[in-house]
């Protein structure tokens, strides 16, 4: 299978998404894209400008893999105080994202449409407080699970570009992700899983805002995983 390649980068690079964009936008998508996504795009290397907002953020949170959103925005509308960043490949999902942060006019996200993998490796050591992955694609078969998000570079990147205190939080809808997940984290020493019971895992964290794909898995029957690593 060949590499993607990062448009950021001359290295090859595991491709950690499928398509980038669905069905055809909409016109007032195109526009959003046009006009908005400028306005709100980084740069990897801007990471360590310190001048990402035009306000000096108390936080930085990161979100891998946004979707459409709706967490992003709920998030962003709840920590205006706090500096968000946005990674997504999909470019429908990117669309769908802009016409909320626009809507909501808020002032706190910046975006990149692209894997989180070269932001990682730009970003200042200890830059985010939070970093957000929320159901990313699986990849079931077994010939893909190294296209998967979670794996020992992204661990190490996580470890270097989190400030001790910070969190990482992941949720899944499929056992066997969660169980890589965690078995990624706990051979890290720098990380440490919160969970003392059950229902720690089982339960989402109090500002939680679903998204529609844990809407989908509960329609079909599937039920979540939260896992929570604090960085040591």
């Amino acid at each position: 299978m060949p590499a993607s390649v990062d448009s950021d980068s001359p290295s090859p690079r595991r491709r950690l998404y499928g398509r980038s964009r669905g069905k055809a936008l909409r016109a007032g998508q195109e526009r959003l894209l046009e006009q908005v996504l400028p306005r709100l795009t980084i740069a990897p290397e801007a990471l360590a400008s310190g001048s990402l907002f035009s306000f000096a953020p108390r936080e930085l949170w990161l979100e891998i893999g946004f979707g459409s959103g709706e967490h992003l925005i709920a998030q962003a509308k709840s920590n205006p105080e706090v500096g968000f960043i946005g990674c997504e490949p999909f470019l429908n999902g990117v669309a769908a994202a802009l016409s909320g942060i626009d809507r909501e006019k808020l002032m706190n996200v910046r975006i990149r449409r692209g894997d989180a993998q070269t932001l990682l490796e730009a970003a200042p050591e200890g830059l985010f407080s939070r970093v957000f992955m929320l159901y990313p694609d699986p990849w079931p078969k077994r010939r893909h699970h190294k296209r998967r998000v979670v794996s020992d570079p992204i661990v190490e990147a996580l470890a270097r570009t989190l400030r001790p205190g910070g969190e990482f939080r992941f949720a899944t809808d499929i056992d066997d992700y969660a169980g890589w997940t965690l078995r990624r984290f706990l051979a890290s020493p720098f990380f440490r899983w919160t969970a003392a019971r059950a229902d720690d895992w089982r339960t989402p964290w109090p500002e939680w805002r679903p998204t529609r794909y844990e809407a989908k898995a509960r329609k079909a029957g599937r039920g979540s995983v939260y896992l929570n690593f604090v960085r040591l």
